[in-house]
């Protein structure tokens, strides 16, 4: 059986992903949490695209942080709201189908011959708007494509951690040095228009159990080909608000990190800049500039900066965020106190605020122990280092900023927090 990633350009993406539209009223996390425990328990990451959750699985050499080949594929197809496509990728074939906006197959193969039967298979299925085969399979209609070609980075589809257990509480920045003068910050949020949204509300019965078929049969092969001897874990549970960064620093570096990557380079405009909980990230989009003008002066105002060339025009710059000292944390309110505890907060200052109440579970494979927590979302004017310090004036325990951005047509920052609580 094929592995469940491949490599193109010297990059990485996730295939053979279970794709399934989010059910009305769930969050992406908590939709995908829902489906991992009915299908298979080790599907531990996930990606959200266009109102679908795509599942994926650690030991299938899949991880954080890397993008899932479908949703690239579907961005360069906007076109097509159903098509049907096979790539050749070095040794193996890689087919995506998508009916109605849908992700209908997401399947790597190494067998030629398996690839042709799937792709004939679904071929029958009326309506297709496009098809796309490799040219000397010579099927009717198909035009021939690159996949290389189709891979653009304009999707954003990737992969992240089911639970936030799996994820760890730390972040913050490769970066010692902040140097004056941020210059304008610039932030474009506008989103891609998205097709209207397929919503259903139960797993389909057929496609669960067929789905699990196959990642017990991946799993016994794995098993046998690494001799995996089962055995129940003794590490105890570590619980995420016991890895917390100080909130003051954390909110400081972030906002250090992004005035780093976003100091103004000739010819090239900044489009998005955001911390996260791993990396601050900054999209550059080049203007009457060169390549050469962006490397001669981003490495001496960057110096172990990450740069990727999306493409001749935009670059992607990331800065890793080295490890704050963690403490343990928890707030000692339940979480409906804490929910309205934040509400008033920000009602004292006139900023509305969302707030969402998260359960989550966590085990070892014996063990099995619950978080509560608040996952809190705001629009404001203060920067970082203001806006957490709401939360300590108002002594909250348990925080952690998990992102925060610029938005330069609102002047404002966005900002994505939790709270752990009792």
């Amino acid at each position: 059986m094929a592995s469940q990633t491949i490599s193109v350009n010297r990059k990485k993406y996730a295939v053979g992903l279970f794709w399934q539209p989010i059910a009305s009223g769930f969050a992406a996390r908590n939709y995908a949490r829902a489906l991992a425990r009915n299908i298979d328990r080790k599907l531990n990451l996930y990606t959200e695209y266009r109102a679908m959750v795509g599942l994926g699985a650690g030991r299938f050499g899949q991880r954080s942080g890397i993008v899932a080949a479908a949703a690239e594929v579907m961005e360069s197809f906007s076109e097509y709201t159903s098509f049907l496509a096979v790539f050749r990728v070095d040794k193996v074939f890689y087919l995506v189908a998508a009916r109605n906006g849908v992700i209908l197959a997401d399947q790597v193969f190494e067998s030629e011959d398996a690839a042709r039967n799937e792709y004939v298979k679904l071929s029958e299925i009326p309506d297709w708007g496009a098809f796309f085969a490799p040219g000397e399979w010579g099927m009717p209609r198909a035009a021939e494509r690159n996949l290389a070609d189709l891979l653009t980075g304009h999707s954003h589809a990737t992969l992240h951690a089911i639970s936030r257990f799996g994820t760890g509480m730390v972040s913050v920045i490769l970066i010692g040095l902040f140097v004056v003068g941020l210059g304008a910050i610039f932030w474009d949020s506008v989103r891609q228009a998205f097709s209207p949204k397929p919503q259903i509300n139960e797993l389909s019965p057929e496609l669960a159990a067929e789905y699990h078929k196959r990642i017990e049969e991946k799993n016994k092969e794995l098993d046998v080909q690494f001799d995996i001897e089962k055995v129940a874990p003794a590490e105890p549970i570590v619980m995420p608000y016991e890895l917390l960064p100080d909130v003051s620093q954390r909110a400081k570096l972030c906002y250090q990190a992004m005035g780093f990557l976003m100091q103004p380079i000739p010819g090239w405009n900044q489009i998005w800049v955001e911390c996260g909980e791993d990396v601050a990230t900054v999209e550059l989009k080049r203007s009457f500039g060169t390549l050469g003008d962006f490397y001669a002066v981003a490495t001496e105002l960057m110096p172990g900066a990450l740069v990727q060339e999306i493409n001749d025009d935009t670059l992607r710059i990331q800065a890793t965020l080295p490890q704050l000292d963690v403490v343990a944390s928890q707030d000692e309110r339940d979480v409906d106190s804490v929910v309205r505890d934040v509400v008033t907060a920000f009602q004292e200052i006139d900023t509305d605020v969302s707030t969402n109440v998260v359960f989550d579970t966590l085990t070892n494979g014996v063990d099995v122990a619950n978080v509560n927590l608040v996952e809190v979302e705001v629009e404001s004017k203060l920067v970082p280092m203001q806006l957490m310090q709401i939360f300590q004036q108002k002594e909250f325990g348990g925080v952690y900023m998990m992102r925060c951005a610029w938005d330069v047509r609102s002047r404002s920052w966005n900002y994505e927090v939790i709270i752990y609580a009792k």
